[in-house]
């Protein structure tokens, strides 16, 4: 896997957001939780507290979160967009044609995207990794996960815009 692949690309304001959102799972959220977990023990026998383990849950939930986020703004590379010249690269909304629908997303990463209504392709996924480096003009096919080779071409690569 290449350094690209590993690095998620985040705008400001996405790196702004994320960042906030780790700092309230980390703090008042997971404060909250333990609470949660220390009154339902409290009421006794653990196996049928529902709202124990429901709240054990929720802990899951946030833990793998804060890791995930907390990975997340450790490797990314923060600042603006990459501009557009016509290449296919991490950060840039693609049109192509696959399998001869045309579709417009954007290669990076979701948590760039935030609230657009864009489809969103990791570079590690493997439409990602065969269009990685095409112009506007190439064709090319990557395997689906059921093994079919679906065909690819680039229609067009814009600078992302949130």
């Amino acid at each position: 896997m290449s350094d690209t692949a590993a690095t998620t690309w985040l705008t400001q304001e996405s790196y702004d957001r994320l960042q906030a959102e780790l700092e309230e799972l980390s703090g008042p959220r997971r404060a909250d939780i333990v609470e949660r977990i220390a009154a339902a023990r409290e009421e006794g026998d653990l196996k049928e507290n529902g709202g124990y383990h429901a709240a054990k849950d929720e802990q899951g939930h946030i833990e793998a979160r804060i890791r995930q986020l907390t990975e997340l703004l450790r490797t990314a590379s923060v600042g603006e967009p990459p501009a557009s010249h016509g290449v296919v690269e991490v950060g840039t909304v693609i049109t192509a044609k696959i399998a001869g629908d045309e579709t417009k997303f954007l290669l990076g990463s979701r948590e760039v995207a935030g609230d657009t209504e864009l489809d969103v392709y990791p570079a590690t996924s493997p439409l990602g990794q065969a269009i990685l480096g095409m112009k506007v003009g190439d064709t090319g096919a990557y395997t689906a996960p059921n093994g079919r080779e679906i065909p690819v071409e680039i229609v067009d690569v814009e600078t992302y815009r949130a």
